[in-house]
């Protein structure tokens, strides 16, 4: 899979955009710099896993929960914010922006499956670990072929302005995997205001649950 992701912002996108950096008072990130701060934090959370026990369930089943929220938001944000501008962009990287999304729907199966999943079960580390490879390939190719044609392709300003829409992706970004769920624009957008506020809700569920379950031991 090559390069195949860019962004070039609609005028109604700049207006928001430039609204947002006011309101903020600084100016957004850069988009390469944005999308490999977050390929930092889940490999943290990967080599976290990595060296937990196999008997340490409790964080072992912890660790992944917040694996499936960090990618379930970056794939989000690509759908969202990237791949739409892509196509419009580079014209050429179509099938590359397919590949992509394909490549995203997997994840989001296996990430689907370990949510249903406890870490004593058979399989977990096995499912795990196999996320764990094709996510590391999927960073590899794109930090590598990617981000160099960015660089090449769009202005300063263009990055700074499609990391400020990455930033605002995030705030609508699901918080848990639907991979049956569109992944193209606008049923993307929709969807996931609609999905975001639900997921933020289940994940509070889930913690309250965990602490009765610690509590009634």
């Amino acid at each position: 899979m090559r390069g195949r992701w860019s962004l070039a912002p609609t005028s109604s996108a700049r207006s928001s955009r430039s609204t947002s950096s006011n309101r903020k008072g600084a100016r957004a990130p850069d988009a390469i710099a944005l999308l490999k701060q977050d390929h930092r934090d889940v490999e943290a959370l990967f080599k976290k896993f990595e060296g937990l026990g196999p008997s340490a369930h409790k964080s072992r089943h912890a660790t992944v929960a917040k694996i499936i929220e960090a990618l379930s938001m970056h794939a989000g944000i690509e759908e969202m914010a990237l791949y739409p501008d892509a196509r419009a962009r580079f014209g050429n990287a179509n099938d590359d922006v397919l590949e992509a999304l394909e490549e995203h729907h997997l994840v989001k199966l296996t990430l689907s499956e370990l949510e249903k999943m406890r870490s004593q079960d058979e399989r977990f580390t096995a499912k795990v670990t196999v996320l764990m490879e094709n996510v590391r390939h999927h960073v590899q190719e794109e930090e590598g072929e990617l981000f160099p044609k960015l660089r090449k392709s769009f202005s300063r300003a263009e990055l700074v302005e499609l990391g400020g829409r990455l930033v605002d992706a995030k705030r609508l970004a699901p918080r848990r995997p639907h991979p049956q769920g569109p992944d193209t624009p606008p049923g993307n957008v929709v969807a996931n205001a609609v999905v975001a506020p639900l997921d933020a809700a289940a994940k509070v569920a889930g913690a309250a649950a965990d602490r009765v379950r610690e509590l009634i031991k």
